[in-house]
């Protein structure tokens, strides 16, 4: 059983639950498809201290992806006749695409973002280790689905920021330990779970200063200089005692240059995480800042504090490509295309194209070989300026 803490909100009033209501025990509180006539219905197991969740492993992808589409328009601030139609849609949408791609990881951010911004809660660390074994699973199985959703994500989110870009340097991390540096499972796995839990201290600030003109506060500025620590402290706060997750995360923004040989093992850990932790930063959108293309992306974590090349950075280059899923290239013929997977050299990835040499959408996706020299990448291209907006679900079948 993994249970999932529902916002009130989500949970549709007058009409038949899509999944079994569950209290923070896991005793069944309502059928799925029984009717909860009003807010008084839900108040009296709220008065009662009940937290109410559903099973995602009962309720299927379909109602994970409906939940994840109530969240996303109470995020928005949608007005209730809004969240109101959204919910009629999604129930009969979800009846026609049970396994959306694009769905999964809209929950995926969302359960994140619920985990991360709330750290204190007593289970908590069954959370955090439940979200890991879910991006460790995708590691091994679909790396590129992985890398394309999250780096493609982490282009577009920025109500998220926080928990998206947690997912990313936790992906990135496990699979540069693993595919490059020959890491053994278990220090992977640990690696995997320091880097999704190093900004806990500063979850909801990261989500608000992605959104944020203003300059920063004093207090702000302090947060953000000590979030390293807080992380670490709310970590042992909650019974986490391992010795090297600890230190990567108290370390996890230090900015100290060299081999990783010469470094303890949370040490190594902290070094691949800020330098993952730099490449979805370049490539993530803020209010006052447009991301960068992914080549300035790289550079920056290819290159060490001294200007020379840093083994972490490099292992990191090497795992992703120089041009990763999820990131947008021109090609020779003046096209502008969607990376869709690794290739067989770090400039060679499996690519199709989304807009025209004249500008305009292609509107069906075109492979290209960027083996062939008439299709060769010359240059990377920011998110920003790649006005196509396409769904997951249509990008994901293509890897």
């Amino acid at each position: 059983m993994k249970l999932v803490t529902l916002e009130i909100d989500t949970i549709p009033l007058g009409q038949p639950l899509p999944f079994a209501l569950r209290g923070a025990d896991g005793k069944l509180l309502a059928h799925k498809g029984y009717v909860i006539r009003n807010r008084q219905d839900l108040g009296v197991l709220l008065a009662r201290g009940i937290k109410l969740c559903i099973d995602t492993h009962e309720s299927g992808d379909s109602h994970r992806a409906y939940l994840a589409q109530m969240q996303q328009m109470l995020l928005a601030d949608a007005s209730l006749g809004q969240i109101a139609a959204m919910k009629l849609s999604a129930a009969q949408a979800i009846q026609h695409n049970p396994e959306g791609a694009a769905a999964d990881w809209a929950e995926l951010q969302m359960r994140a973002s619920q985990l991360l911004r709330a750290p204190g809660s007593s289970d908590f660390p069954q959370r955090l280790l439940d979200l890991h074994e879910e991006l460790e699973r995708q590691c091994q199985q679909t790396p590129d689905s992985l890398l394309l959703a999250l780096i493609y994500l982490t282009g577009r989110e920025t109500r998220m920021y926080s928990a998206t870009h947690a997912m990313l340097v936790a992906s990135v991390c496990m699979l540069v330990a693993g595919e490059t540096l020959g890491w053994p499972e278990a220090k992977v796995a640990r690696l995997g779970q320091a880097a999704l839990s190093m900004n806990i201290a500063m979850t909801a600030l990261q989500d608000d200063l992605a959104q944020q003109t203003d300059p920063l506060t004093a207090a702000q500025i302090d947060a953000i200089s000590d979030h390293a620590e807080h992380s670490e402290a709310l970590l042992r706060q909650m019974g986490m005692s391992d010795p090297v997750w600890l230190e990567a995360v108290r370390h996890h923004h230090a900015r100290i240059p060299g081999p990783l040989a010469e470094r303890s093992e949370g040490l190594q850990m902290a070094r691949l995480i800020q330098r993952a932790d730099v490449f979805g930063a370049r490539i993530a959108p803020r209010a006052t800042r447009q991301p960068l293309a992914s080549t300035a992306a790289m550079q920056a974590s290819y290159y060490d504090e001294q200007r020379q090349v840093d083994e972490a950075g490099a292992a990191l280059v090497k795992t992703l490509g120089v041009y990763p899923p999820g990131t947008h290239v021109r090609l020779a013929t003046q096209e502008v295309a969607l990376v869709l997977r690794r290739g067989a050299s770090a400039t060679t990835p499996r690519v199709a194209v989304v807009v025209n040499r004249e500008g305009m959408p292609t509107g069906e996706l075109i492979p290209r070989d960027t083996t062939q020299a008439q299709w060769k990448i010359t240059a990377a291209v920011p998110g920003n300026e790649v006005r196509v907006h396409l769904p997951l679900a249509r990008l994901l079948p293509l890897v």
